[in-house]
């Protein structure tokens, strides 16, 4: 028994030892974990995550005249005016796309107008029909002051001029009569005279 002691004692310490040792090891291994010594991804910012922005669904258009399915649709961001027509169902037999910027960007809230041949030709006719009726001669037994000021050479003091010489006078006989306005010489009267009527 005396000879066990010293070994029993040695057998103690190491024990002792060995469990310093694991209770080192793990009170090291908790500190580390609790710290973030070595975490397995890096800590995002909640500033940055907040930076970033939401995804955005893409704008709504309306897409109305000439399309199969005229209506409201939802293109996706940076789409073009060609995208909002297809999800429209495409133009109908009768549209007019040369008037219509199928490479332009949409924009939300916009509405994209594809006319109609037949309303495109209307248009037309009206505008010649406007631009015949601007090139009727001006009355000048008849006209107002704006008419007359839309002459080459003709300003409100001239236009005011041929209005009271009209009055006194009852009238234009002739176009040549403008001869005998004040203001009125025979180079101004060549430059109006194809325009108006007496």
């Amino acid at each position: 028994m005396d000879r066990l002691a010293p070994w029993i004692a040695r057998t103690r310490l190491a024990h002792l030892g060995l469990a310093v040792v694991l209770a080192l090891g793990g009170w090291w291994a908790l500190q580390r974990d609790s710290s973030g010594g070595f975490p397995d991804t890096p800590p995002v910012s909640p500033m940055v995550t907040m930076a970033l922005p939401p995804t955005e669904p893409g704008p709504l258009v309306h897409v109305v005249g000439a399309v199969r399915r005229p209506g409201v649709y939802r293109v996706a961001n940076g789409a073009r005016v060609l995208a909002a027509v297809r999800k429209a169902g495409g133009p109908s037999g009768g549209a007019d796309l040369a008037g219509v910027n199928l490479a332009g960007p949409v924009s939300d809230g916009q509405q994209i107008v594809i006319p109609n041949r037949s309303t495109s030709a209307g248009a037309a006719a009206g505008v010649s029909g406007a631009s015949a009726a601007s090139d009727a001669p001006i009355q000048l037994s008849t006209a107002d002051a704006a008419d007359l000021e839309t002459l080459d050479g003709i300003g409100p003091t001239l236009a005011a001029r041929i209005i009271e010489w009209r009055d006194q006078h009852g009238g234009f006989g002739s176009v040549e009569d403008l001869l005998e306005v004040p203001g009125i010489g025979e180079a101004r009267l060549a430059a109006i005279e194809s325009r108006v009527a007496p």
